[in-house]
């Protein structure tokens, strides 16, 4: 049922670990890791946590779960956030391996708003994308020439587009 939406997760989620990845051979210095661009939510650090948390917080909302780890972000280094973004894999897994119902009502923002619960990978998908190219674009202007994170680098890096014989 929810097979179609497993590359743009399973996307969603290489890409992030593998922007954590390259930040954390980059040996970026703690002043790299905290400056912002301009324009940007904050940070590459800051960021980084901000979207594993984010990604969290959205699958479990969908899942009817809580993550016990979600709130101790804030002090998170670059290998931390790593194996968190493994955590939020496989909810996410888990997440697609059953029915969704996304005309679910979801109660959000501390009781002040309802959404339908299919919001949630929508939000997922492009709030994870807009903060991951921030980060590219501070990279860039550290010099640095960010990954290839896009879906197409996924396809190839997981197989999932070859060239023909």
């Amino acid at each position: 049922m929810n097979e179609i939406l497993l590359d743009a997760i399973r996307h969603n989620n290489w890409a992030t670990k593998r922007l954590i990845t390259f930040c954390q051979d980059q040996n970026l210095s703690a002043d790299q890791l905290e400056v912002p661009g301009v324009g940007t939510f904050g940070g590459i650090l800051a960021t980084l946590r901000h979207i594993v948390g984010c990604d969290a917080s959205y699958g479990a909302r969908l899942a009817d779960t809580d993550v016990s780890w979600l709130h101790t972000l804030d002090e998170a280094d670059l290998q931390e956030l790593h194996a968190r973004a493994s955590e939020v894999e496989q909810l996410w897994e888990d997440v697609l391996s059953k029915p969704i119902d996304v005309e679910r009502i979801v109660v959000v923002d501390e009781g002040t708003r309802e959404v339908r619960a299919g919001i949630f990978l929508a939000q997922a998908l492009n709030h994870a994308n807009h903060h991951r190219e921030q980060i590219c674009a501070i990279l860039t202007g550290f010099g640095i020439q960010p990954p290839d994170i896009q879906a197409w680098e996924y396809a190839w890096t997981t197989g999932r587009i070859w060239d023909r014989t």
